[in-house]
């Protein structure tokens, strides 16, 4: 989804000044080559006040300064790309779920090899040192001299005073261009004005803010551990088999290690991993790691059975998320920072990545309370692929008890983004945006959900002793993402690919499956939401009510008895049923769909008797002994008739969905019975491909 509303005025040549320096610099300016010459960046690069002489220009910024940067070249067929991320995302498509793979997602949609090559070449020709290649070919991560820069980029970086902080921050003077035949999205790392930054945590305050009473911790403080039984409640799933991604922050694990020794529960250090772009390492030094240590402690205590929580490094935010998509090994990411990039627009291709594998993305809301239109750090919750966390105030069943309660927390941000992303379609469905939420019905509003963010939590940072009085949004993203790993769990268990971006799913009817935060607001200064009768810009659509939300998210998987004579016909062909082509008992004779006529070739029988493993069910024609097999075992195995064995290659365990079964290969149980391309032609063929949820897997029985 791109920014609406018109570009950002671009810098002029030059900067009027009087000073012999600044004077000297403007010369230089000018002798750059006409930007007529060069195409321009996609993206904007050049702060608005830098571009509208609001800051006084300083000096030039040292020609020997050392910058790193990613020069980012545009996706490929994004047209297809956001088709392809409506239909999987649409319960109704054949490609429902059908998540790409990272490797599919480049072929398809990363740059050719030979533009990401041609964009390395030009860098190093500039005397740049090419750090790293991204394997889906987005980034060309460089470093480079200011002198270089400025010369490979037709701009002069200088360093300015900053409007609001007291610092003076290095940008570029104007829009970028490269000496290329090729399209450059964005280059990021070209300014400091405003990097990236941890949510800032909230500390206790005896007149704004209620002290807990009913956590298990010290004083009635919360642990981890609480939210867990309050949003989930349950024990068989921990995360297992699930991977939670953190944006990496610099963290020592010894503090990691402390607060579990605090609390007296256990903890594996070698679930906690590094993912690093560039080969540097995690360090932290006398560095403050509250929120890392805070993020990795909350994804744990929601599931502390997951196998890993990987912190990703790279050497800006694009890189960071970027590393996030490209491994693709966890689906379900966090990041409790908020910052405000040149372009908000320009991290949209690593979100939808994202998106089209199956990733959820979590991103704090803030801790600010309510925006306002001089709101400058709002990103990335507001990005529409992103899922903004907001925060709430929680009171459970006594010590380590059930939810009892929850109010909105004052400190919770939410609103209407001032960085002109237009409202996502899932927004504009019938009672989301309401007089009573206050909500815009032409931009993205925030938050989507929430979770307890309150002052009341139990903290260790920094080699210090534990300390209570703690909150923030920070606290609710990374608990939003360990609830995923539990949803992500149940589905993997049923054989289903993971359920991916929550936004369209929640903003469908999934409102009796949260808690529905109805009192409290998020008041400042300048601002105030109120929390209503469901969706609002405090707390979203609220938080998470246990297994409810994890049944409607992934739907858990039974069926009776189903021993008989059946016609199975599939949800994605209208007319057509599971047929025996040309009515052969031949050894291998296909099997396809075809118009219903009511003869033995359509006619199936189930039964769990003398099929391994037990519980299964073997698919045979009713006039002989000859079973629905598989082929082989892996994804797009045709299925074939073959004589009744009873082997895990004609077991089949039948799952209730949606007024139909869905069938569960024995000998793969991730691959379920599947009309090949969801054909609705007669003779399409059948196979045993990776389980999607799809109406081509959906099999009525009649």
């Amino acid at each position: 989804m791109k920014r609406t509303g018109p570009l950002r005025k671009i810098a002029a040549l030059s900067f009027l000044v009087s000073s012999p320096m600044l004077a000297q610099q403007q010369s230089s300016v000018q002798q750059q080559p006409s930007l007529q010459q060069q195409p321009a960046l996609m993206t904007h690069n050049v702060r608005d006040v830098v571009a509208e002489r609001q800051v006084p220009l300083l000096r030039g910024l040292a020609p020997a300064q050392t910058l790193r940067l990613s020069i980012a070249l545009p996706l490929r067929n994004e047209a297809e790309l956001d088709g392809l991320l409506q239909e999987v995302q649409n319960p109704q498509s054949p490609q429902y779920r059908h998540w790409l793979s990272a490797q599919e997602f480049t072929d398809r949609f990363g740059p050719t090899p030979e533009d990401y090559e041609a964009v390395a070449r030009y860098a190093e020709a500039n005397g740049m040192t090419v750090r790293a290649r991204t394997p889906n070919r987005l980034l060309v991560d460089v470093e480079a001299s200011v002198a270089q820069v400025n010369q490979a980029f037709h701009v002069t970086m200088g360093v300015y005073r900053h409007p609001t902080e007291n610092r003076t921050f290095y940008a570029p003077d104007r829009q970028p261009t490269l000496n290329i035949p090729v399209k450059i999205w964005h280059i990021e790392g070209l300014d400091d004005f405003a990097p990236p930054r941890p949510a800032p945590l909230q500390h206790e305050t005896a007149t704004t803010v209620r002290r807990a009473t009913s956590g298990s911790g010290p004083g009635g403080q919360f642990l981890g551990s609480d939210f867990r039984a309050a949003y989930y409640g349950g024990s068989a799933l921990t995360g297992a088999g699930q991977s939670i991604g953190l944006y990496g922050l610099g963290y020592n694990i010894s503090d990691v290690q402390n607060y579990f020794n605090n609390v007296g529960q256990p903890f594996n250090s070698a679930v906690v991993k590094n993912y690093s772009t560039d080969g540097s390492t995690n360090t932290c030094g006398g560095c403050d790691d509250g929120e890392p240590v805070i993020d990795i402690v909350a994804a744990l205590s929601m599931a502390p059975g997951v196998n890993a929580v990987i912190e990703y490094f790279g050497q800006n935010a694009m890189d960071t998320f970027n590393a996030m998509a490209t491994a693709n090994v966890a689906k379900q990411l966090s990041a409790s920072i908020l910052y405000s990039p040149a372009d908000p627009s320009a991290e949209e291709p690593i979100f939808k990545e994202m998106a089209a594998q199956g990733q959820s993305l979590f991103a704090a809301s803030g801790d600010s309370g309510a925006w306002n239109s001089s709101e400058v750090f709002e990103f990335p919750a507001d990005d529409p692929y992103v899922t903004a966390v907001g925060g709430t105030a929680l009171t459970t069943n006594g010590s380590g008890g059930s939810w009892q309660s929850e109010s909105a927390w004052v400190g919770s941000s939410g609103g209407v983004n001032d960085q002109s992303f237009a409202i996502p379609s899932y927004q504009q469905a019938a009672g989301v945006i309401t007089g009573a939420n206050g909500g815009s019905t032409t931009l993205r509003n925030v938050p989507d959900v929430a979770a307890e963010g309150n002052t009341d939590n139990w903290f260790c940072a920094n080699g210090r002793a534990c300390t209570g009085g703690l909150g923030g949004t920070s606290f609710a993203a990374p608990r939003w993402a360990g609830f995923m790993a539990l949803v992500n769990e149940q589905a993997a268990s049923n054989g289903d690919a993971a359920v991916g971006l929550l936004n369209p799913i929640v903003y469908g009817n999934c409102g009796a499956d949260f808690h529905d935060i109805t009192t409290g607001n998020d008041a400042n200064s300048s601002a105030s939401y109120n929390a209503v009768n469901g969706y609002d810009l405090v707390t979203g659509w609220g938080s998470p009510n246990g297994k409810a939300l994890i049944d409607r998210l992934a739907p858990p998987r039974t069926a009776g008895n189903l021993n008989g004579a059946h016609v199975l016909a599939p949800a994605s062909s209208p007319g057509l049923v599971l047929d025996d082509w040309q009515f052969s008992t031949a050894n291998g004779n296909q099997i396809d769909i075809w118009p219903t006529n009511s003869t033995g070739a359509q006619r199936w029988v189930l039964s769990n008797t003398n099929v391994q493993p037990a519980g299964y069910y073997s698919i045979a024609l009713s006039n002989g002994p000859y079973c629905v097999t598989a082929s082989g075992s892996s994804s797009g195995s045709l299925v074939k008739l073959q004589t009744c064995n009873g082997s895990p290659a004609q077991a089949w365990s039948a799952v209730a969905s949606g007024g139909g079964y869905v069938f569960h290969l024995a000998s793969n149980t991730g691959l379920c019975l599947d009309v090949q391309w969801a054909g609705t032609a007669p003779e399409t063929l059948v196979q045993a491909w990776t389980c999607n949820g799809t109406n081509a897997q959906k099999w009525a029985l009649q």
